[in-house]
This record gives C-alpha cells, sequence and structure tokens, in this order.
C-alpha cells in the first residue's frame, strides 16, 4: 500500500499541474467537459457504492433526487484523489438492481423505510437506467451492484424475524431460505453476464472495474451479540454464519467469475482487505442495522469501509493508465 500511495501522490501531482488544478466532484447528469489528458470514468452501483447512510457521509446533491450519494462514498472519495486524471460522473443509486443498471428505471427511496424511517421529500422522480450515462467517450466504468438483485436486504429481515421467533436458537432463517438461494444466484449471474455485454456495446473502449462487497460478517459469528441492533439486532448466530458462506461469499464469486468471461474487465476484491472490519468487529467498516445516536445503517459501509474501497478501486483505476 506504501508504494501505491507514493505512485499516487506523484500521478496527482503531474495531473493537477497538467490540467490546472483539481476538479471538483460531479454529480449525477451529463458527461462534463474533460480537462486536457483526463479520462472520462463512469460510476455505477448500488447503495454500497453511492454511500447513502449518514455513516457515510452527507447527502450532496441539491436537490435531492432520492438516490442518496454522499460525499464520503468512494467514488467521491477517489475523486478528490485522481481528480487530474478522471472526470468522474456519478450515477451510483441506493436500493439499485442490475437491472437498474442495464436497462429498467428505478424509482429511488431516499431514506423512506415506513414506519422506521419517514423521508420528507418522497416520492422521488424516476431515474433512468444507469448504463444511460455511459456513452462511447468513457474511459473508465466501475460497477458495485449485486445485492439487491440477490435480495440481501431481504435476508437480513427475515433472518431478523425468524432468529426472534426462534429466542437466538438454531439457523431458522438457513431451514426457511436455503433452498431458494441457488437459483437467486443463477438470476444474479445472469443479469451480471448481461449488464457487462450492455456496458461493451454502449462503451467499446472502456475497461470496467467490477467491484465485489466487503467483510460484513466476521470469521467467527459467535463473537456478535444477539439482539444488539448496532450489530445484526435477532439474526442467529448459525444464520450469520450460513449468510456468509452460502449467501455473501457465492455473491462475490459469482461477481467475479462473470467478470472474467470479459476480456476488458477486471474485479476489485474488497472481500479480503475488509476481514477483521466486519458489523461484529471492534474497528468497524460496516455499521448494523442502527448507529448511535440511534440512525438507520442497515448494515451498509461507513467512511472507513469507504476509504479502504476507494484505495483499491483507485489502484485498478491507475493501472487502466498503464
Amino acid at each position: 500500500m506504501a508504494r501505491f500511495r507514493t505512485r499516487l501522490a506523484l500521478l496527482g501531482s503531474a495531473a493537477a499541474l497538467a490540467a490546472g488544478a483539481v476538479v471538483p466532484a460531479q454529480f449525477a447528469g451529463a458527461h462534463p467537459a474533460a480537462a486536457a489528458g483526463q479520462q472520462q470514468w463512469v460510476a455505477l452501483g448500488d447503495s454500497y457504492t453511492a454511500g447513502v447512510i449518514r455513516a457515510a457521509g452527507d447527502t450532496f446533491e441539491v436537490p435531492r433526487d432520492g438516490c442518496d450519494r454522499t460525499d464520503q462514498s468512494y467514488p467521491q472519495v477517489v475523486d478528490r484523489d485522481l481528480g487530474g486524471l478522471f472526470e468522474l460522473t456519478n450515477v451510483s443509486c441506493g436500493a439499485a438492481t442490475i437491472a437498474n443498471i442495464t436497462d429498467t428505471p428505478q424509482s429511488p427511496i431516499g431514506r423512506h423505510l415506513p414506519p422506521i424511517s419517514e423521508d420528507p421529500d418522497y416520492p422521488f422522480p424516476a431515474v433512468p437506467p444507469q448504463s444511460e450515462a455511459v456513452g462511447a467517450d468513457t474511459n473508465v466504468i466501475t460497477v458495485g451492484v449485486g445485492g439487491n438483485t440477490l435480495g440481501f436486504a431481504e435476508f437480513l429481515t427475515k433472518c431478523a424475524e425468524l432468529g426472534a421467533e426462534h429466542a437466538g436458537k438454531g439457523t431458522p432463517c438457513k431451514d426457511a431460505l436455503a433452498a431458494g438461494v441457488p437459483d437467486r444466484l443463477k438470476t444474479v449471474r445472469e443479469h451480471y453476464d448481461r449488464m457487462l455485454t450492455v456496458l461493451h456495446e454502449r462503451a467499446p473502449k472502456a475497461k470496467i472495474l467490477t467491484v465485489g462487497y466487503p467483510t460484513v460478517i466476521p470469521q467467527d459469528a459467535s463473537t456478535c451479540t444477539f439482539g444488539d441492533l448496532t450489530q445484526f439486532a435477532t439474526i442467529t448466530q448459525g444464520d450469520l454464519a450460513w449468510l456468509r458462506t452460502d449467501v455473501l461469499e457465492p455473491l462475490n464469486k459469482a461477481i467475479a467469475d462473470s467478470t472474467g468471461t470479459q476480456g476488458a474487465a477486471s474485479f476489485v476484491d474488497l472481500y479480503a482487505s475488509s476481514q477483521g472490519h466486519s458489523v461484529c468487529d471492534d474497528t468497524k467498516w460496516v455499521e448494523g442495522f442502527l448507529t448511535l445516536p440511534a440512525q438507520l445503517s442497515v448494515v451498509h459501509p461507513n467512511v472507513l469501509g469507504h476509504r479502504n474501497a476507494a484505495d483499491h478501486i483507485e489502484e485498478a483505476m491507475l493501472n487502466t493508465l498503464s
């Protein structure tokens, strides 16, 4: 990492001199005019890209569009670090599915999760498929998506409900849902393959960097405290172990495998580097159901998690210049 930081500093300084100044973060919308030598970069993805929660910074769009991109999410962090080299268009959106990247408009929900949370700006107008931000002039695409197509939020909700009913004992969620997981993973793979095909068609010269999901659940689920809302609330330890080995790790594998079939795409692994920083660890890079004081976070990366993602994505982006 030290060598990468040195390389980043040297390249960033040279680019800033060439461009005259570091370009500020770009909001969703049309491609801006790039400064001399800059690469056009489009950031696509779901809430693990957009940021969404308050622990990942402040929402910066005015007016809000309901996608809730935050100023400490990894696209914005990378933009501040590499703004002289890459011109960012960030159209990531909380709750996006793979289809919302490819060809299906999305109706953003902001932070409207009744009865837990009411968003005063809800409802929001639909936003177009994120792939529409990609064009023939795009040089780099980063995309982090798949969890909502798999239904990870549904798993969390159902597992917490069943864990409470079973007083924290056994694997009630695994018992109820395991049979459907292979079909869900198959759907993820099919949708991901189609998304990458569409992105290649829209941006033939672009290098695509697919971004995996970080470590959310620790290797030892017994370190998680049943009933702790800042962790996984009432999901049993047995179900947490199952979610890690049979749901989340296979999701990352499906994304990596799909990426491997595409010659101009590379997979950015966040899982290994984030181990030891799960929801249940002392220094967590992913928040649990709630943060303190009581704020809804629904198992999303915080600023530390986005900083780690930014480090690895920056290295991959710099490699596209070689």
